[in-house]
């Protein structure tokens, strides 16, 4: 079921399926939510499962606060309406798993809202802000977005996610995704992109965080290189790692069933109590 709802003169939309205990999963830069179809129809057998459009993606318009906090303040609006304080699931908060730039609004919300969030999930994700290399590689991505446009940029960018195994496997899919996407608004990408590169270092919220954590992460991601993802995973009290040895940056595409069983699993530990 689609729905939506209005913040700050802009309708922003997301879907809804299953029943049960509630779970978010917010995608990344340049998606939408249907790069989470396949996990939402595994996990909506035993949750109910919020997928929105963030601000600027899909079908959701822009809000005029785009940076990560700017967007979690709108998750938290979303979870005000489908989860309220009043609710049998309101008090202590949900699990929330964040793809990528997905994973920078989760740790947002956490730190700006810890009673929202009982449980996260750093799928491909980091706590570590922008190195000055990543800095500049977005500086470039956003010239050659401005010269190029959206279309060009989603061709050049979409097969650097993906593990080589993958795309030499699977072609079909990295063309259609490039395809799904081609006509993402370009203001979109370069506003997450600057708002990427303004985000602070949050490893302190992993040190200090007593809620489980998920970490994720492909072996082969290049946006998100394996040691890196090591190294953060040691931080909180209560971590649960998972390696995805065939994947790149995408891992719920590259491996669409492993990634749902390990999100379905994190969900439906006891983190109620």
């Amino acid at each position: 079921m689609v729905k939506s709802f209005l913040y700050q003169s802009s309708e922003i939309f997301y879907r809804i399926e299953g029943k049960g205990w509630p779970v978010l999963l917010i995608h990344g830069f340049a998606e939408d939510q249907s790069i989470w179809d396949a996990q939402t129809a595994y996990l909506e057998k035993n949750f109910r499962v919020l997928v929105p459009d963030l601000p600027g993606s899909g079908l959701s318009g822009t809000i005029p606060d785009m940076s990560m906090e700017g967007m979690a303040d709108c998750l938290r609006k979303l979870l005000e309406i489908e989860v309220p304080p009043d609710s049998p699931e309101g008090p202590g908060g949900i699990v929330v798993i964040g793809h990528s730039m997905g994973g920078y609004i989760l740790l947002a919300l956490a730190e700006r809202y810890p009673d929202s969030v009982k449980a996260l999930g750093l799928f491909h994700s980091t706590a570590y802000p922008d190195s000055e290399e990543k800095k500049m590689a977005r500086r470039k991505g956003i010239e050659f977005i401005g010269k190029y446009g959206s279309s060009a940029f989603i061709q050049q960018a979409t097969p650097a996610l993906f593990s080589e195994r993958f795309k030499n496997q699977s072609p079909g899919v990295v063309a259609g995704l490039i395809q799904r996407y081609g006509n993402f608004n370009p203001e979109s990408l370069i506003t997450y992109y600057t708002e990427m590169m303004n985000r602070p270092d949050r490893t302190d919220l992993l040190k200090n965080i007593a809620k489980p954590v998920l970490f994720a992460m492909g072996k082969e991601d290049k946006a998100v290189p394996l040691d890196q993802g090591l190294q953060q995973s040691h931080m909180p009290r209560l971590s649960y790692i998972h390696i995805l040895e065939n994947s790149g940056h995408m891992g719920m595409l590259e491996q669409s069933q492993y990634s749902s069983i390990l999100l379905n699993d994190f969900c439906g530990r006891d983190l109620r109590n």
